[in-house]
């Protein structure tokens, strides 16, 4: 049975365009901390408050998208199930637990999107030139480059303790603050446009599934 998916991708490119403008005040927070650390020779014991505002909100909305995301892409495989379900490893609860596998989950849900991606175009079986599967590996390699260097940034940045660290810290900061950008529209664009070819599809084949 198909589920319309369009409600809750405009949740998903909500919460997205959230985490932008959370990077953006990370970027000039970030900033500010590295002029601060360029002018200050002595910064023991310093905190910003931009920053840690800023990452505290970060965490606080990062939740809410991972499961409103992970809900998003569930029903977007469980249609492509119905459009072609020959396409696809596994049954459509790995778009679930793909996330949550070690190691794996680095490879493993762009596997299952890749599916759902060729089984919701026009023609699931034919060369798919009009609807490759670029914006979907553009994202997803955004996206995991974004969480290993934020992973690294950030322990950068809270093992400060003199002003060239912090200094450093803080530019890292701000690079991966531009690239976690870069990951979140491209991750708007893949839900977009995803939605928009399930959505046609469906109202084409079946009518009554709105």
């Amino acid at each position: 049975m198909l589920r319309n998916p369009v409600g809750l991708s405009y949740a998903v490119v909500a919460l997205l365009a959230a985490m932008v403008l959370s990077d953006v005040f990370l970027i000039l927070s970030g900033l500010d901390v590295w002029l601060l650390a360029a002018d200050s020779p002595d910064m023991t014991g310093f905190s910003h408050r931009g920053v840690d505002a800023t990452t505290w909100v970060q965490a606080l909305l990062s939740l809410p998208t991972q499961i409103v995301f992970i809900i998003w892409f569930f029903r977007v495989r469980r249609n492509a199930g119905v459009f072609a379900p020959d396409l696809h490893r596994g049954g459509p609860g790995w778009a679930i637990g793909a996330w949550f596998v070690p190691i794996a989950q680095f490879w493993w849900p762009r596997s299952v999107a890749a599916g759902t991606w060729r089984a919701s175009r026009r023609d699931p079986y034919g060369d798919g030139k009009e609807e490759s599967l670029a914006l979907l590996n553009w994202w997803w390699a955004v996206w995991i480059v974004s969480v290993l260097f934020g992973t690294f940034a950030s322990a950068v940045y809270d093992d400060a303790d003199r002003a060239d660290e912090f200094w450093a810290g803080a530019g890292l900061l701000v690079a991966w603050a531009a690239l976690d950008i870069v990951a979140a529209v491209l991750a708007i664009l893949f839900v977009r446009r995803l939605t928009s070819m399930q959505h046609a599809k469906a109202t084409g084949m079946i009518p009554a599934a709105q």
